[in-house]
């Protein structure tokens, strides 16, 4: 028998409604001294998550989330990467009998995780505070997280890459072929991959005695203007770029400051993006192999959901890799 998870507790709710237990053991008894507003509204999500209701039979259903910048709009599935992992991890998910169910970024901010019929949840790129884990985990659903959650708990289960060791290859791979002045391209998301290669970057220029020079990604910023100030000065001659469009956009900042590439700027962008090997010149970048993440992120998450010996908690770490090209080569 697959093992069922129990009902959220009166500990979960008050997670979920940002109250205290004693609040939301007032409001579901009709006892203590409570507004009527916040009675009804613990009361709603109580509800909501399925206190005091038969748990739902399985769905043999994952659901897979995207819940950095939740509630935006945006479309995660047109990055190579998100749409490669969707890809292998719906193949997955079918081969070991699960229907796949993926919720577009925009409802991130909604109710509908309060309601959603999976048997387990994959989440990607989890933020600080995210409104989506607190709601699976008041319901008590199974989760598996691609990149380390903000603030694991015992027993979670993430799969990773090791950012550490990829961000200090790719500066030592610049640093050899001659880059003094490494420009990082970031700060845009709070998940764990951007804040994890910000400071992998921050101690290797500290023990190399280098400056940093972060440049902030936007991703509308086609013809890469956040360079300017660094282009302009001389003060960088190598980029790493952490986002899929963020290669195109310093080829584009140094085609209007005239630098060649690789002769005046070296180059690596972290992408999952093919055309990168047949631009002028190619690009060299990094691969974070999201086949072999979705592939592991969902034997585990079934892992949790069947009978036999479970994903052991912590991390399961997928190495990534340097695809060396024109870009950052003398």
């Amino acid at each position: 028998m697959a093992r069922v998870p129990p009902g959220p507790t009166l500990a979960d709710i008050a997670r979920a409604a940002e109250v205290s237990t004693a609040t939301v053991s007032h409001a579901l008894n009709g006892t203590g001294r409570l507004g009527e507003g916040t009675r009804r509204r613990v009361r709603e999500i109580a509800t909501g998550l399925g206190y005091g209701a038969p748990r739902a039979p399985r769905t043999r259903t994952l659901g897979l989330a995207v819940t950095t910048f939740a509630g935006a709009p945006w479309n995660f599935v047109a990055v190579a990467y998100f749409s490669r992992w969707l890809t292998a991890a719906t193949s997955a998910a079918h081969a070991r009998g699960y229907a796949l169910t993926t919720l577009p970024a925009d409802r991130g901010a909604g109710t509908p995780w309060h309601h959603l019929a999976v048997d387990g949840m994959l989440l990607l790129d989890s933020p600080h505070d995210d409104p989506v884990l607190r709601a699976l985990r008041a319901r008590g659903i199974p989760l598996v997280f691609d990149g380390r959650p903000a603030d694991p708990r015992p027993g979670d289960v993430w799969v990773d890459n090791d950012h550490t060791a990829t961000t200090h290859e790719v500066l030592d791979h610049l640093a050899s072929a001659g880059a003094r002045r490494i420009a990082l391209h970031t700060g845009f998301g709070d998940e764990h991959y951007t804040r994890a290669v910000t400071e992998a970057y921050g101690r290797w220029c500290a023990r190399r005695g280098r400056t940093p020079l972060p440049v902030r990604f936007d991703p509308h910023d086609g013809p890469g203007h956040a360079f300017d100030g660094v282009f302009a000065q001389g003060a960088a001659d190598a980029v790493y770029s952490l986002y899929d469009p963020g290669g195109r956009q310093a080829l584009a900042a140094a085609a209007r400051h005239g630098l060649s590439v690789p002769g005046d700027l070296l180059l690596v962008c972290a992408s999952e993006d093919p055309a990168y090997a047949d631009c002028r010149p190619p690009v060299s970048t990094v691969t974070l192999h999201p086949e072999a993440l979705a592939e592991a992120a969902v034997a585990a998450l079934v892992a949790l959901l069947e009978p036999g010996t479970p994903a052991a908690p912590g991390g399961l770490t997928v190495p990534a890799a340097l695809l060396h090209r024109t870009s950052s080569l003398r």
